[in-house]
């Protein structure tokens, strides 16, 4: 397998366009195919308003060991009722780049209704320095999912937020969150915790299994289900 590092970025272990995936990632609809996914950087819902670079295809692809502990997971919360979606697994680097180049570039009068669902609190050109966008992300590792809980009959649970809500009510113990959908972020972090995932404290719909498979490597393969297949 041939893999490509871009110049200066090589203590970081970035593999940069035309890397393939390592052996080591799976598809999740081919470990669980009972978890739902909502891949929203494959399409128009999301905060940059359109599909981001890199997602070629709708698919959750993770290091198999985060994978598998998501099967494990879901098996628990099957049994209380309620089903895994997943917003976003891996992320190329190139997406990432993206989402920064995006939050370098003032808001226009089309980008209203997306400020309002995503960030009405804050101003787009405060986002990075505010740590809402990064130029690294562990999702580009393979081991990080952005996931949240639904009922077995379809439709979100109650969680306080919405995903990808810029906002420190995202914070997974913002004391302004209560009742129902305090009760369910404390779920859904303590049925993944028992499965060897971490919450990011500053967002619940995030979560990084360790140890990770990957810790190391930030890939830029694209999101296709034949790039992680034999």
């Amino acid at each position: 397998m041939r893999m490509t590092v871009v110049a200066g970025l090589v203590g970081l272990g970035v593999l940069m366009g035309g890397a393939s995936a390592p052996p080591g990632f799976a598809a999740l609809r081919e470990v669980d195919p009972s978890i739902r996914q909502d891949m929203r950087y494959a399409g128009g819902h999301n905060f940059t308003g359109a599909v981001v670079d890199g997602y070629e295809e709708p698919e959750c692809l993770l290091a198999r060991p985060a994978a598998e502990a998501l099967r494990r997971a879901q098996r628990v919360l099957l049994r209380q009722g309620y089903v895994l979606r997943v917003y976003d697994c891996y992320r190329p680097q190139r997406a990432v780049d993206r989402f920064v180049r995006w939050a370098r570039v003032q808001d226009g009068p089309d980008d209203m209704a997306r400020k309002a669902e995503f960030y009405p609190r804050v101003e787009r050109g405060r986002l990075i320095a505010e740590g809402y966008i990064a130029e690294r992300s562990g999702h580009s590792r393979g081991s990080t999912v952005d996931v949240t809980l639904e009922g077995l009959s379809g439709g979100e649970v109650d969680m306080g937020t919405a995903f990808d809500f810029f906002d420190p009510l995202s914070h997974t113990d913002d004391p302004r969150v209560a009742g129902a959908a305090r009760a369910h972020r404390q779920l859904l972090k303590r049925v993944l915790g028992e499965q060897g995932f971490v919450n990011l404290p500053e967002e619940w719909w995030h979560f990084t299994h360790r140890p990770e498979a990957y810790p190391d490597t930030y890939f830029d393969f694209p999101v296709a289900v034949a790039e992680v297949r034999p």
